[in-house]
């Protein structure tokens, strides 16, 4: 898979040069490309910004700055995640569906957002006939100081799912967020008590089919309480 992502704050993606996605890009099953909006700017304080038009606090950043940016990555067969607190609310089902692209550009935008003309100019039918999806996506109900947190999160969430990402492929088979909508059951692991507090005897049982059925009805339960 192919990953784009536009800011002004390039430092921020070095974590996703560690772990599972770090190997995953040393593989070369993730291809992963962070550009600094900075660099394209064309005044000597390589500006990305201005006042809002109708007056407002904050600033929005510039279309023609963003135009210049993901006029070269959206050619084609790509989806533009663009992050803003008004988006659609980013999900393991969302994360899915983005784990079966060939192409992601993440717009990490900051201060106000994006100028929306953007998402608006990358939505024309022209971009839609060669392939360009545009996605505005949010991870939750609170507002960050930008989109590069967010990013981080979906892409690690993401590439997990592509096969050969992570070392063991039946850890997909008990997500903490799977497809029944339930969360993961609890886990235990050495020793039996700790603290003053055993471990669940079904566990200790030997009976799988039990077992199944007590980690599916607490996951059950877990769902219920986080809802």
């Amino acid at each position: 898979m192919k990953i784009d992502a536009v800011t002004i704050f390039p430092e921020y993606f070095a974590p996703a040069q560690l772990s599972l996605l770090g190997k995953a890009q040393n593989k070369g099953i993730v291809d992963l490309a962070v550009h600094d909006l900075r660099s394209i700017t064309s005044d000597n304080h390589n500006t990305v910004d201005d006042t809002p038009y109708g007056g407002g606090a904050g600033m929005v950043m510039l279309p023609e700055v963003w135009g210049k940016a993901l006029d070269p990555l959206l050619i084609s067969d790509v989806d533009l995640i663009i992050l803003t607190p008004a988006g659609k609310r980013f999900n393991q089902a969302m994360a899915e569906s983005f784990a079966k692209v060939n192409h992601l550009v993440f717009a990490c935008g900051r201060y106000e957002g994006i100028d929306d003309r953007v998402r608006q100019y990358y939505s024309q039918p022209e971009f839609v006939k060669s392939g360009v999806r545009v996605h505005e996506v949010s991870i939750g109900d609170y507002v960050l100081g930008g989109g590069e947190v967010a990013s981080l999160v979906m892409i690690e969430a993401i590439t997990r799912l592509i096969p050969g990402v992570l070392g063991n492929p039946e850890s997909l088979m008990d997500e903490s967020h799977n497809s029944d909508g339930y969360l993961e059951y609890p886990n235990f692991t050495k020793p039996q008590e700790w603290r003053g507090i055993s471990v669940p005897e079904i566990l200790l049982s030997g009976n799988h089919g039990e077992i199944a059925k007590w980690r599916k009805l607490q996951a059950q339960e877990r769902a219920k309480k986080a809802h």
